[in-house]
């Protein structure tokens, strides 16, 4: 589930802590651009994209788990979904460096995607290829990912941790890691026995 429910939990919960920081961002890149203050209307309104647009990734990527899940199986489709996790770390992480707040708007759209994708094939993945028995506990674990995902993002906005205005691009980075590590380890994994035998016809395979 780390590279699952879990990015979609540490993406609702890391956006809380960095928030004064970001707006502080986005005043400073707007006053170096145009050479005036924006309004705090505008500063609102921009805060209220970078929250909100998630929600927007999140629905692209629901709307295309079912095509990728079966276009490519389970397991390369959950790969797959650490595409957008990695560009969304990018563009957040850089985004300081850069000068561009807008940046940070982009990368959630792709931290969303990722979150819409993951979050759906996690659960049809885990499903598949739990024995019958062990089915609905199997299911329980996208839950407990989100909750623990949930938590970790909460941790790493403390200002002990990255919760300081030096660190955020660090923090709003941070979903790289879950990413990277179910790149390495879920190659190693099987697919799932329902794709193989229904749509792969790979009898075999699925036995």
């Amino acid at each position: 589930g780390i590279g699952g429910a879990f990015q979609y939990g540490l993406q609702i919960s890391v956006i809380n802590s960095p928030a004064e920081y970001i707006k502080n961002f986005i005043r400073e890149t707007w006053l170096k651009r145009y050479g005036s203050s924006p309004t705090e209307e505008l500063i609102t309104l921009m805060w209220s994209f970078v929250v909100s647009i998630y929600s927007i990734g999140g629905l692209l990527g629901s709307l295309s788990g079912g095509y990728l899940s079966v276009r490519f199986g389970r397991k390369k489709a959950m790969l797959f979904a650490n595409i957008p996790a990695l560009l969304s770390a990018a563009l957040m992480g850089l985004s300081r460096l850069c000068g561009s707040f807008e940046m940070i708007i982009v990368g959630r759209i792709f931290s969303g995607v990722c979150g819409g994708l993951a979050l759906n094939i996690h659960l049809m993945y885990a499903g598949e290829c739990a024995p019958q028995n062990l089915r609905g506990l199997v299911a329980i674990t996208a839950s407990t990912a989100i909750a623990i995902g949930k938590f970790v993002g909460f941790a790493l906005g403390l200002r002990e941790v990255l919760g300081v205005d030096a660190l955020w691009p660090i923090l709003m980075a941070a979903n790289a890691f879950p990413a990277l590590v179910q790149l390495l380890t879920l190659p190693f994994f099987p697919d799932s026995p329902r794709y193989l035998l229904i749509d792969k016809k790979d009898k075999e395979g699925c036995i």
